[in-house]
C-alpha cells in the first residue's frame, strides 16, 4: 500500500504539470502523512542531508567547467580539429559530429549541453552542404547521449551518490561502453549514407594545417587524459578532478587561447548557479525520498515482485532495462536516476548483480530516453537549435536510437566489456 501511494501521487502531480522536485516532495509528505510520520523538521532536515554530500560538490564544478570551456575556445578547437581529420570523406560532417560529440563528452558530461553547443554550429552547416537536416539533427542529438557515459559524466556522479556505489569505478566502466556507442553510430551512419552522393565534400586539408589544428586542439583533448589519470592512480577523488577541470578550463582559455575574458566570467558563473541549483534540489527531493522509501520498507515490496527473476540475472536485467525504457519516454534523465536508483539497488544486489555493471546498463537505459518522445530532452534541444519540429527528428533519430539500443545489448550480453576494464582500474 505504501509504495502505491507514493507512486500514485507521484505520477499525479507530474501528469498535473507539477516540476519534479516538487512532485517528489509532496509524494514524500503524502507518504509521511500516510505513515503517521509527518514533520516539517524530519522534512527540512533529509533535504538538507540530501545534499550535504561531498561528492555532489562536484556536479556545480563539472557544469562551470564546461561553461568555461565553451567561452573559452576549447569547444571551437575540438569541431576545427575534427573537420581536419575527417571533413573530406563522404558524408564528412556527420563524422565529425560523432568525434566531436565524443570528445565533448569528455569535457562537460552533460548530454543537453553537447547537443545545444554542437547542434548551433553543425546542423545548419551539415544543411548547408546539402545533408538532410532530420537526419543531421537526429545524428548530433544521438550523439549527445555519448556524455552520461563517459567521464566527467553528471548522470554518474548522481547515481553513484544515491546508489552509494564507486564514483571512481563507474567513471572507467563508462569509457569502453561510451567509445562503442560512437563506433555504433559511426557504422550507422555509414549505412544511411553509402550511397547519397549528393553531398558536399570539403577539400582534405594539408598535412601542415592537419598539425596546426592538432596543436591547438591539445590542450582541449588534454583534460579528459588528465581526469582519467589522476583517478587511476588514486591522485584526486572525482570532486577534486571537478576543481581541477574548472581550473584547467580558466587556465587554457585565459592564457593560452586568450578568449575567455573576465567579463565572461560572471555569465558563465550565472549559468552554472542556476543549473546547479536545479539539479541540487532534484537530489535533495530525490534522497529525501530516498530516506523515507527505507523507512517504509518499500525496497522489500519491490524484491517481492521482481522476486520469480531473482536468480535469472539476465532476465532480471532485460526486465529492469525494459522498465526503465518505457519509463523514460515521460520523465527526463536526472529524475529517473533519483527515483529509480533507491528502489532497484536493493534488487540489484540481493541478485548478486555488480553494482558498478548495472550503474552503466541503467544509465545508458535512462539515456536512450532522452531520444524517444514525448519528452525526449535532448530531441527537444536539437529541435530548438536546429529549426526542425519533433515529428520531423522522430524520423531523422531512428537508425541511431536502434545503434544504441543494439550496443545496450551488447552490454547485457557480455558484461566483460564492461567488467574486464574495471577490475584493470581496481588493480
Amino acid at each position: 500500500m505504501t509504495l502505491l501511494i507514493f507512486l500514485v501521487t507521484l505520477m499525479l502531480f507530474i501528469l498535473l504539470g507539477v516540476p519534479i522536485a516538487f512532485s517528489l516532495l509532496i509524494s514524500g509528505i503524502a507518504l509521511m502523512m500516510y505513515m503517521d510520520l509527518f514533520s516539517t523538521q524530519l522534512v527540512s532536515q533529509n533535504l538538507i542531508n540530501g545534499v550535504n554530500n561531498f561528492p555532489l560538490m562536484a556536479v556545480p564544478f563539472f557544469i562551470l567547467a564546461g561553461e568555461l570551456m565553451n567561452r573559452g575556445g576549447l569547444s571551437k578547437r575540438i569541431i576545427d580539429f575534427s573537420m581536419t581529420l575527417l571533413g573530406h570523406v563522404r558524408g564528412g560532417l556527420g563524422y565529425v559530429a560523432i568525434l566531436a560529440c565524443l570528445l565533448f563528452a569528455g569535457l562537460s558530461g552533460s548530454a543537453v549541453a553537447d547537443v545545444a553547443a554542437l547542434g548551433a554550429i553543425l546542423i545548419p552547416m551539415m544543411a548547408k552542404a546539402g545533408y538532410d537536416r532530420n537526419r543531421s539533427a537526429g545524428l548530433i542529438a544521438a550523439g549527445g547521449i555519448i556524455a552520461p557515459m563517459i567521464p566527467p559524466s553528471v548522470s554518474m556522479i548522481l547515481f553513484g551518490v544515491t546508489g552509494g556505489v564507486s564514483i571512481s569505478q563507474l567513471f572507467m566502466a563508462g569509457i569502453i561502453p561510451g567509445i562503442l556507442m560512437a563506433v555504433g553510430l559511426t557504422i550507422a551512419w555509414w549505412l544511411v549514407m553509402r550511397k547519397d552522393t549528393s553531398v558536399e565534400k570539403f577539400p582534405k586539408k594539408p598535412l601542415k594545417e592537419m598539425l596546426i589544428s592538432s596543436r591547438h586542439a591539445v590542450w582541449a583533448l588534454v583534460l579528459p587524459m588528465i581526469i582519467v589519470v589522476g583517478l587511476r592512480g588514486g591522485i584526486f577523488t572525482p570532486t577534486e578532478a571537478a576543481v581541477i577541470a574548472v581550473a584547467y578550463a580558466f587556465f587554457v582559455g585565459f592564457f593560452i587561447y586568450r578568449e575567455l575574458k573576465l567579463k565572461h566570467l560572471f555569465s558563465a558563473f550565472l549559468v552554472a548557479a542556476k543549473m546547479t541549483s536545479i539539479v541540487l534540489f532534484l537530489a535533495a527531493a530525490a534522497l529525501y525520498c530516498a530516506w523515507l522509501i527505507t523507512v517504509a520498507n518499500i525496497p522489500r515490496v519491490i524484491t517481492e515482485f521482481l522476486g520469480p527473476f531473482i536468480n535469472q540475472q539476465l532476465l532480471l536485467l532485460v526486465l529492469i532495462v525494459i522498465i526503465v525504457i518505457v519509463i523514460g519516454t515521460v520523465m527526463d534523465l536526472t529524475p529517473m536516476i533519483l527515483i529509480l536508483t533507491p528502489l532497484l539497488m536493493p534488487v540489484v544486489a540481493e541478485a548478486g548483480i555488480h553494482p558498478v555493471y548495472f550503474g552503466v546498463i541503467f544509465i545508458l537505459a535512462n539515456s536512450i530516453g532522452l531520444l524517444t518522445p514525448p519528452v525526449g530532452t535532448v530531441l527537444n534541444v536539437a529541435c530548438g537549435v536546429g529549426k526542425i519540429g519533433m515529428v520531423d527528428i522522430v524520423k531523422g533519430v531512428w537508425p541511431f536510437l536502434l545503434a544504441h539500443i543494439v550496443i545496450l545489448i551488447l552490454l547485457i550480453l557480455f558484461p566483460g566489456i564492461i567488467l574486464v576494464p574495471l577490475d584493470w582500474f581496481i588493480n
